[in-house]
């Protein structure tokens, strides 16, 4: 099939969502599929660009920033940025080209617009992947209320669900919401796993033997800091364990509440935190290889329902889950039913502190849990599973 894949992020970004987009990509060339990625980039001077990856074309169009800028600024660019693609695509190579598949990535919710043109034009079936449910995640997490600013991203929200063909969503438990808000005579709803290709170890930047980590039992959380994740409280626990010099707590990468996170440890001298900025995502197998538990942290206003990356991560890597989510999130059934390690829901410390004990108890069975992690990832998250689900969703028989 000639598939155009359509998204905001992709390497050289270190994103989960950008990992998974490339990974993606490259499955689909690999079964033989012609696929040409369409990224937006603020950062080309010209109206498109395009690169090749293993296979894979990847074209970027150029369009307004929507990183790292005021939260007005961004909602203006992130409205225009189709507009502006489409307009960049119209100057490229593939003004003409006819596509048989059109597959888009949320987040974004605002790439609705060009996913429609391409299908329109070529006429061609549509496949929405959708990992973040995006305004509901907002107002559980208070920062949002339901009112003109959210009616706005609603609007937004439907209108990319009404251009999809299917929609491929992550959980389960996502299913409901997504038949309360599309037309089933127009889209249709599906589960689509997260999914994460193998990745060879080639060494880490980081080398925990040289840190005050050394010799511990390290549990480590690599990814997103922000107010989503609400890790405060594992710098919590960590300051209560602090006459218990075996375990250590080790924390990889970027976000809004890091800033806040190292000033909570430095003002506790917590001997057993370390902090380190984002590295290259071909790294994290190589760190994760010094490590012993992953850890998984979902703020609990959450009350929708996703599989995060670092999990998918986790399980490759083989390390048991340390995982404090929102309940009744679909992730808990999964680790309780395979044995991968430890669930708590109550977001106190005294729950956590026990929850802890409970999982470094389980550690006995080290290389089961490993085991087990291993197998679940080969069973369900590989991406070629993904590439077939999709190509057979677009109507590729």
């Amino acid at each position: 099939m000639r598939i155009a894949l359509i998204a905001d992020v992709f390497p050289p970004l270190r994103s989960s969502g950008a990992v998974q987009l490339r990974d993606l990509a490259i499955e689909f060339a690999r079964q033989g599929h012609q696929i040409v990625v369409m990224i937006r980039s603020s950062e080309i001077t010209v109206p498109w660009l395009l690169d090749e990856l293993q296979g894979v074309q990847v074209l970027r169009l150029r369009a307004p920033k929507t990183k790292d800028i005021n939260y007005v600024r961004r909602t203006v660019n992130e409205f225009l940025m189709p507009f502006y693609m489409l307009r960049n695509l119209r100057k490229s190579p593939f003004s003409e080209v006819r596509w048989e598949g059109v597959i888009w990535y949320s987040p974004t919710i605002f790439l609705g617009p060009m996913a429609s043109a391409l299908k329109k034009a070529s006429k061609c079936n549509s496949y929405l992947i959708v990992r973040d449910i995006f305004p509901e995640w907002a107002v559980d997490m208070g920062l949002m209320s339901r009112s003109l600013p959210y009616r706005f991203f609603k609007i937004i929200e439907r209108y990319q669900y009404r251009v999809a063909d299917v929609i491929g969503v992550q959980t389960p438990a996502n299913l409901p919401y997504f038949k309360r808000e599309i037309n089933p005579k127009k889209s249709r709803v599906e589960l689509l796993q997260n999914w994460l290709s193998p990745a060879a170890d080639v060494g880490c930047s980081i080398n925990v033997k040289q840190t005050p980590l050394a010799g511990r039992t390290i549990f480590v959380y690599a990814g997103n800091m922000g107010v989503a994740q609400g890790l405060g409280i594992f710098l919590e626990l960590a300051n209560d364990l602090q006459n218990q010099p075996e375990f250590g707590f080790l924390f990889v990468g970027r976000g809004s509440d890091v800033k806040h996170l190292r000033e909570y440890s430095t003002a506790y001298n917590l001997s057993n935190v370390l902090f380190f900025d984002e590295i290259d995502p071909a790294e994290i197998p190589g760190l994760f290889g010094q490590c012993h538990v992953g850890i998984v942290a979902l703020d609990p206003r959450h009350k929708t329902h996703n599989i995060p990356g670092k999990f998918l991560t986790y399980l490759q890597a083989g390390l048991p889950v340390f995982a404090l989510i929102n309940p009744g999130n679909d992730l808990e059934a999964m680790v309780v039913e395979h044995k991968l390690g430890c669930v708590c829901t109550d977001h106190s410390l005294p729950a956590l502190k026990k929850s802890f004990f409970s999982l470094v108890r389980g550690l006995r069975d080290y290389e089961g849990i490993v085991t087990r992690c291993k197998k679940l990832s080969e069973d369900v998250f590989l991406t070629n599973n993904i590439v077939k689900q999709i190509a057979r969703s677009l109507g590729d028989d």
